[in-house]
C-alpha cells in the first residue's frame, strides 16, 4: 500500500500554515506524522487525513 506524500510546503498551503509552523508541530510533536528521509520531511496524506480526523470538535470546549 502506498500513499501519495507531501512536502512541508505542500501540506503548509493546504492548511493555511507556515513551514516554520509545521517544523514547531514537529518538534512538539503536536502536528501529523511525518516521514524523515534524510535531511527531507514528508507526510503521508493518510496520516494527515487520520491527524484531521482527530482534530474534529463537535464543540468548542471539547478536549
Amino acid at each position: 500500500m502506498t500513499s501519495e506524500l507531501l512536502a512541508p510546503a505542500e501540506l503548509g498551503q493546504r492548511l493555511g500554515k507556515s513551514t516554520a509552523v509545521l517544523a514547531n508541530w514537529r518538534y512538539l510533536g503536536a502536528g501529523p506524522k511525518f516521514i524523515k528521509c534524510g535531511k527531507s520531511i514528508r507526510y503521508r496524506v493518510a496520516d494527515i487525513e487520520a491527524w484531521l480526523d482527530q482534530q474534529t470538535r463537535q464543540q468548542t470546549d471539547a478536549a
